[in-house]
């Protein structure tokens, strides 16, 4: 990897990936002053449709990635799934300061529970799969229940199996099949907490207030903040944050998804090398947001302050709650409204998200839920989403 510069405006940022978080690194890295070109294979992203310039093409076509290469001072990406034999082609021949080792790691779940092992931190116990026999072992020494997960690929619930009984055991070829799993011991836990963390070129480092998380169906539901944990269970969050940050080597931002179970036990759940749809409440309710941080991170700048203004709630807008909230936006006082400018409001899709800054999140809870924009009350429970 090249060695560290600083990236000044008028120079010219590479995304890779054209979604909601290149939309949103895009914007803050416009407001300070940068040019920014995006790599997509979807003509008119949400990305493109602010950058500078997008560059139609998938991330494993080499052309299309030299193209990035040429017209980028520095080059960054929004999420995992990157092709990592074309990101390291960009690391020898562009400047790529998150590197790929830590993409490489958070694309693997087997190598990724290794590594935070390894930097002194707990996961759930599990098992690796490789064969459907390894399925009744792993369960002999995890019990029911536990949780089947593809070691490579799958979000928001996708490629995951929970195994409830014996019965269930079978239906585990499908996932197997597909290539290597690992199998988790299903954890009782009290709440979902995840800590963004950043880490310049530089080796200066933040951390963003814990958010507490509430998920239906699988999907990001709610993000709380402060979360509403005891001060020990803050502590060790954050600092768990910092151990695997320091491990992994990490440059840029990092999102780690956490379980907390009783007597303020923590357990990892996963990582994710990016700006993180936890932390978008970021934007309006700390002194920096996550994007502007992570920009300030990759170009070599010192990092912002993290303090938290006031208290938030920010709540997802899916598919199905986009047409709800449009038709009452001439009513909704101090709401902060995020569009991402896809075109076609898909059932569970991410359409946005909207953040509420209130002088309490119980007050900006209760606001929430008496809109009827959801369709349901937010469950204040822990519906365990994997």
């Amino acid at each position: 990897m090249s060695l560290s510069k600083v990236i000044l405006p008028g120079q010219t940022i590479g995304i890779i990936g054209g979604g909601q978080l290149g939309r949103m690194m895009t914007l803050s890295a416009k407001a300070m002053g940068f040019r920014v070109v995006v790599l997509d294979p979807t003509p008119d992203c949400p990305c493109g449709q602010v950058a500078d310039e997008q560059i139609i093409g998938g991330y494993d076509e080499l052309d299309k990635i030299k193209q990035l290469s040429e017209a980028s001072d520095v080059i960054t990406y929004e999420f995992e799934n990157i092709d990592a034999d074309a990101l390291d082609w960009l690391n020898k021949n562009a400047y790529v300061p998150q590197g790929t080792e830590l993409l490489r790691v958070t694309q693997d779940r087997i190598e990724e529970k290794r590594n935070i092992q390894a930097a002194g931190v707990r996961v759930a116990p599990y098992a690796v799969v490789a064969k459907v026999e390894d399925v009744s072992t792993g369960i002999e020494e995890l019990g029911f229940p536990a949780v089947l997960k593809t070691a490579t690929g799958g979000y928001d619930g996708k490629g995951q199996l929970v195994i409830r009984g014996s019965e269930d055991i079978e239906l585990a070829e499908t996932l197997v099949s597909q290539g290597p799993c690992v199998l988790e011991k299903w954890i009782s836990f009290e709440k979902e907490i995840s800590v963004i963390i950043t880490r310049s070129t530089t080796g200066e480092t933040a951390v963003f207030p814990v958010a507490e998380n509430i998920h239906k169906d699988n999907i990001l539901h709610q993000t709380i903040v402060p979360a509403r944990i005891s001060e020990l269970a803050e502590e060790k969050a954050i600092e768990a944050a910092k151990q695997i940050a320091s491990a992994l080597g990490l440059t840029g931002t990092l999102a780690v998804e956490i379980f907390l179970a009783a007597d303020d036990e923590i357990y990892i759940n996963e990582l994710a090398p990016r700006p993180h749809n936890s932390g978008h409440y970021s934007i309006e309710a700390c002194e920096t947001s996550q994007f502007e941080q992570h920009i300030r991170a990759v170009c070599g700048w010192p990092l912002g302050s993290t303090e938290i203004l006031k208290p938030a709630v920010m709540v997802n807008i899916l598919g199905e709650h986009q047409q709800p909230l449009l038709d009452r936006i001439p009513e909704l006082h101090d709401w902060k409204i995020h569009l991402y400018g896809k075109k076609e409001a898909k059932y569970k899709r991410k359409m946005g998200h909207v953040t509420l800054l209130r002088e309490s999140v119980e007050e900006a809870l209760h606001e929430a839920e008496q809109s009827g924009i959801w369709g349901y009350a937010a469950e204040m429970i822990g519906g365990q989403k994997r």
